[in-house]
């Protein structure tokens, strides 16, 4: 009896964390890896110094990692990428764009990116969902309001046309989308632990305080975002789903 081969997802890593964070829980792939189904055939290409995968359809996932890059300065590195997921999305690949990801998704498709009007937003946040959100595959069935770790300082200011908004905040109104049938991005982090969420706010606490806000009460603020978090086994089943069918 044969075994059909695991269902291929690839991380598109975006860059790299601060290196106190680095020592401390690893990069950006290696938190994707740990909320990520084991099930699948998982690997990572770091775009800022690596070709492009192949092509989109040689795949059955894609994921897009956080970045300190800012997707408005256009890099070279991100414009290929950009040009490479609007493909998969034709293709019909599932996608799921987190923060830098979620921004160079809605870019990809003719969205604004650019920095916020009101600065940053860093802590875990209440989420709200819309009512395009109860039918949606990745989202259906989460509850209406949820927590999440959220550390930004862009955002997509306008949706592509044909986005659909799936949920926002009180800060942010573009917190999650989705394109097509299978292509999400999500402002969030849903691979944030809440050991790293504190860890970002401890290294940004300098550039915390002269913004105004007070670190030290956003450390004590952080919780558990689990079902958040839930999102990357979520879209892990989905994709496996997929590849079954």
């Amino acid at each position: 009896m044969t075994t059909s081969a695991p269902a291929r997802l690839v991380i598109l890593k975006t860059g790299n964390t601060t290196t106190p964070i680095l020592e401390s829980f690893g990069d950006f792939d290696r938190w994707f890896l740990n909320g990520l189904s084991e099930k699948l055939d998982r690997q990572v290409v770091d775009v800022t110094c690596q070709p492009l995968p192949g092509e989109p359809d040689q795949w059955d996932g894609i994921v897009v990692t956080g970045s300190p890059a800012m997707v408005s300065d256009r890099a070279p590195w991100s414009e290929s990428a950009a040009a490479w997921l609007a493909k998969a999305v034709e293709l019909g690949v599932p996608v799921l764009g987190v923060c830098y990801g979620h921004q160079l998704l809605a870019h990809a498709f003719g969205g604004e990116v650019g920095y916020h009007p009101e600065g940053r937003e860093s802590g875990t946040y209440p989420v709200k969902l819309h009512e395009a959100a109860k039918e949606d595959a990745l989202f259906a069935s989460l509850p209406d309001e949820f927590k999440a770790q959220l550390t930004h300082r862009q955002a997509v200011l306008r949706l592509p046309a044909e986005a659909v908004l799936l949920a926002s905040n009180d800060f942010e109104k573009h917190q999650a989308f989705r394109i097509g049938p299978s292509a999400w991005g999500v402002q969030f982090h849903p691979e944030f632990t809440a050991d790293i969420m504190r860890a970002y706010l401890n290294v940004q606490a300098p550039d915390l305080e002269k913004e105004g806000f007070k670190p030290d009460t956003l450390i004590r603020q952080v919780e558990d975002s689990p079902h958040a978090t839930s999102l990357l086994q979520r879209f892990s089943d989905l994709v496996i789903k997929r590849r079954q069918t």
